[in-house]
């Protein structure tokens, strides 16, 4: 069963069309209009092993903020829905990823509910035409959407570029584990059942 989801959604702000296939092998085709943003949704797709495609217009004369929560809650159901039942995935997946003097912590669980715990520091306002505090709300988007329990740490780093970088690596490696089917696990990983 292949696990790929394909998902438009139109608002007055965005218009976004997104597939995903969980089981690529990392390749990507992805136009936001938010350069840097761009940029970290490669990484998502390249250190997650997962094809990744974006496309989205959206309100960039008023700022970037529309388009990338958008983009998070497309992203989060494409993810829930590739996923399906979650029949003999390993649910889990944590990362510690270093990213030249920063270290960042990421651990997940696709366990259907949703929390984020976002504990990053950025100093700077904006990163190319980013604004910072967008990380924190893409994740939140995703999270909420995807139904993932998700953890974001910062244990070590200064430089903005290198922290935001290491927080996208890091998901896309810890959604990586979390997504692989072992053929032990009969079912959903619980003892409920279903996830």
């Amino acid at each position: 069963m292949k696990r790929i989801s394909e998902m438009d959604r139109k608002t007055n702000e965005t218009d976004i069309s997104l597939k995903l296939n969980i089981d690529g092998i990392g390749d990507y085709d992805i136009d936001t209009g938010v350069g840097f943003f761009d940029h970290m949704m490669t990484h998502i797709s390249k250190h997650g092993l997962f094809d990744l495609d974006i496309k989205c217009k959206g309100d960039l004369e008023v700022d970037c903020h529309h388009t990338i929560e958008d983009i998070g809650i497309v992203f989060g159901k494409c993810i829930k829905e590739a996923i399906g039942d979650k029949k003999g995935i390993k649910r889990y997946g944590s990362a510690i990823i270093p990213m030249d003097e920063t270290l960042v912590l990421c651990a997940l669980d696709l366990s259907g509910r949703p929390y984020l715990n976002f504990d990053v520091e950025l100093t700077t306002d904006r990163i190319g035409t980013m604004d910072t505090e967008m990380v924190e709300e893409f994740f939140r988007a995703v999270s909420m959407n995807a139904e993932m329990n998700l953890h974001i740490k910062l244990l070590d780093g200064k430089n903005n570029h290198h922290i935001v970088e290491g927080i996208f690596k890091a998901f896309g490696n810890a959604l990586d584990q979390a997504t692989i089917v072992d053929s032990r696990i009969k079912g959903a990983l619980t003892t409920k059942g279903v996830l």
